[in-house]
């Protein structure tokens, strides 16, 4: 019994000493930006001039072997911030990005798209709810307020103040984060390499914005002016039959994933770049066929390929076999008559 009870108090002190340690780590996150292992290498002993006896001659040297002194004034050991540098991204058409000590700026095309880039910016800061301390139209200019910045890799959270502007130059768009200051717990850093990095956060928060936004919006309207999709039965420059759908490429790939499963049809892989889409076919109950409005199909349940044809204005889909054996005539025109009741049901949203 005594023996339960010491084994059972050295189980709560290791216990009480895991939750120490754990919580410890959880609160102190300098480990995530230090480098670990052994550090005895800062103990080396610097080099030497080398010690000839006398009465030993030296072969001949002429220098080219020696190693130079160095002299490093920068961090080294815990001290040194090990974490990746944060890189801009240009994610919209036609843009650059660059970057200095103090700003770094997203250059676009002067474009009819780009002459919104403005009124988009104000929004995503203000959706972002980001501090704006002030705001100019006239010179599209906003200084930010203290923006707190909750990152794992930091104990204390550092926060920073920007100039955010859209500017015209040299024929282009130019949107630029200039750091106005950066603290952490009421000290300021100056450090250039911090002021960078905070810079280009920012920049990639209104950047990944502005993509998302005008992404959205391209989809819905390409959605909106194509509700309902007209298909009718075609075939290739061989005679082999195909599905004519009447809209472009971009409405038809966002639709066709809903569409095919629809019609009985679990999607797999797709490759927007060869215009390819794996499904399976299972098909539907009669009764799910009837409430498409038509009857069974005869296409065997099996695995396709999908093709997806770009004709400007119009698509074209040619369901093959694994064998590489397209439909019938009469199988394509049963899968015309079930896409088409399927696609005027297709929702008007993003897959």
């Amino acid at each position: 019994m005594a023996t339960l009870l010491q084994k059972s108090k050295v189980m709560k002190v290791a216990g009480l000493s895991l939750v120490v340690l754990l919580a410890a780590c959880s609160s102190d996150q300098r480990y995530k930006r230090q480098v670990s292992g052994d550090e005895e290498y800062l103990n080396a002993a610097p080099l030497k001039v080398l010690n000839v006896p006398q009465g030993l001659t030296l072969p001949e040297q002429n220098g080219e072997y020696d190693i130079p002194k160095a002299t490093s004034t920068g961090a080294i050991g815990k001290a040194l911030d090990i974490r990746p540098p944060v890189l801009t991204i240009s994610q919209l058409a036609g843009s650059r990005t660059e970057d200095s000590a103090q700003a770094s700026r997203l250059l676009l095309e002067n474009t009819p798209e780009n002459s919104a880039l403005w009124s988009q910016v104000t929004m995503i800061l203000e959706q972002r709810g980001i501090p704006v301390s002030s705001k100019d139209d006239g010179s599209r200019s906003i200084e930010t307020d203290w923006i707190k910045w909750d990152r794992a890799d930091e104990n204390v959270p550092i926060e920073s103040r920007h100039k955010v502007t859209v500017q015209p130059e040299n024929g282009m768009m130019a949107l630029t984060v200039t750091s106005l200051g950066l603290r952490q717990g009421g000290e300021t850093i100056t450090d250039v390499v911090e002021t960078q990095r905070y810079n280009k956060l920012l920049l990639n928060e209104l950047t990944d914005n502005l993509y998302t936004l005008r992404d959205t919006s391209n989809k819905n309207s390409i959605q909106n002016a194509y509700g309902i999709i007209d298909v009718q039965t075609g075939s290739d420059d061989t005679g082999l039959p195909l599905v004519v759908v009447r809209a472009p490429f971009d409405a038809v790939w966002e639709r066709l994933p809903h569409t095919l499963e629809s019609v009985g049809m679990k999607v797999g892989d797709r490759t927007r770049s060869s215009g390819s889409v794996m499904v399976t076919y299972k098909g539907l109950s009669s009764s799910e066929w009837q409430a498409l409005g038509i009857d069974d199909p005869t296409v065997p349940e099996a695995d396709y390929k999908v093709q997806v044809g770009d004709l400007n204005n119009r698509s074209t889909l040619q369901f093959i076999t694994t064998k590489g054996v397209p439909l019938t005539q009469k199988q394509n025109d049963e899968m015309v008559a079930a896409l088409k009741a399927a696609f005027s049901k297709a929702p008007a949203k993003k897959q």
